[in-house]
């Protein structure tokens, strides 16, 4: 097995990257195999050149496939459709395994592992009670409210479009922690707490039973950040950096903050706000440096030279050049 080693005497800094955005599929493209599977592989090859340097953890988004999951389900009227929990299962173990087979096949230096993790959230989370979480395909307002009469959903608007949204609790810890651990420690990449982990709680035993939610995959990677104790947690999505005034002529790129900086500015709770929780959380717990960008300067995010980068020292913010509108 080609295990990665070191050199003598050396250590890879350890890092958690998340994909989300572009990193398993565009908005608008087909939910099809084919194209998941062309997604992780463009991902897996820029992912190769970050593993020589970076020992890496991966964690990945899953919110359309839970929710073509769910549609699938619901069409087919022979059975009670399958729970939320069974499906965020069922979908990391896809992503799981199309991401592992592609990392596989583009690093020659180690190999991967993909686990379906479990991650306990608290029963009483208020969450269940105000479903925020987006899933699911995308669809104009009328077809959202249409199918939300008929199966019973919240949809809200996610920019243009709208979507189906589910609770969305507070990840408390990962199950699989320790076996996590050991396998880094043992040299595999691993891919792990995809979609933030299939969301159990946990009775006064220590018996787990699964719960219709879906977790933060931000979140649940800073969480998982902070308890492997990486030294970096890279947040690659769809645009390349944190901004000011998304979306507006005025619209500033944030090179640099400290938590407090960042915290200090409002961002939507619907796509950059859990982020910019997670980087924070991240760094104020542990001290290190976290970054948010596009998958496509990984390796800069992970050097610090690209994206925002988020330290617990230095300016509150730093602002690179306007950009203008959006596209």
């Amino acid at each position: 097995m080609a295990i990665a080693q070191p050199p003598s005497g050396s250590r890879r800094p350890r890092a958690v990257v998340a994909l989300g955005g572009n990193a398993l599929l565009r908005r608008g493209e087909p939910l099809e195999a084919a194209t998941q599977a062309r997604a992780a592989q463009s991902a897996a090859a820029i992912l190769a050149g970050a593993s020589r340097r970076h020992q890496l953890v991966v964690t990945h988004g899953n919110g359309p496939q839970v929710g073509l999951l769910a549609l699938m389900g619901d069409a087919y009227r022979e059975t009670e459709p399958y729970p939320l929990d069974v499906l965020d299962a069922e979908s990391v173990g896809q992503i799981g395994y199309v991401l592992e087979m592609a990392l596989d096949n583009a690093i020659d230096h180690q190999d991967t592992v993909a686990i379906i993790t479990r991650v306990v959230v608290d029963a009483d989370d208020p969450a269940f009670s105000a479903p925020t979480k987006f899933i699911g395909p995308v669809y104009d307002e009328a077809r959202a409210h249409e199918v939300a009469d008929a199966r019973g959903w919240t949809v809200k608007p996610d920019g243009d479009h709208w979507r189906r949204v589910v609770p969305s609790p507070e990840p408390r810890r990962i199950v699989q922690l320790p076996a996590i651990r050991r396998l880094v420690d043992a040299g595999f990449l691993v891919v792990c707490a995809g979609g933030g982990g299939v969301p159990v709680v946990e009775d006064a035993d220590g018996r787990h039973t699964g719960v219709e939610a879906v977790i933060d995959k931000d979140l649940a990677s800073a969480l998982l950040a902070v308890d492997l104790g990486v030294d970096t947690l890279v947040l690659a999505t769809d645009v390349d950096a944190v901004y000011d005034g998304f979306g507006t002529p005025d619209q500033r790129p944030i090179v640099a903050a400290t938590p407090q900086g960042l915290r200090d500015r409002a961002f939507p709770a619907g796509s950059m706000g859990p982020k910019v929780e997670a980087v924070c959380r991240f760094v104020e717990a542990t001290g290190g440096r976290a970054a948010i960008g596009s998958l496509d300067d990984v390796e800069a995010l992970l050097d610090g030279t690209a994206g925002t980068q988020i330290r617990a020292g230095g300016p509150a913010l730093e602002h690179g050049e306007p950009v203008g509108r959006a596209a």
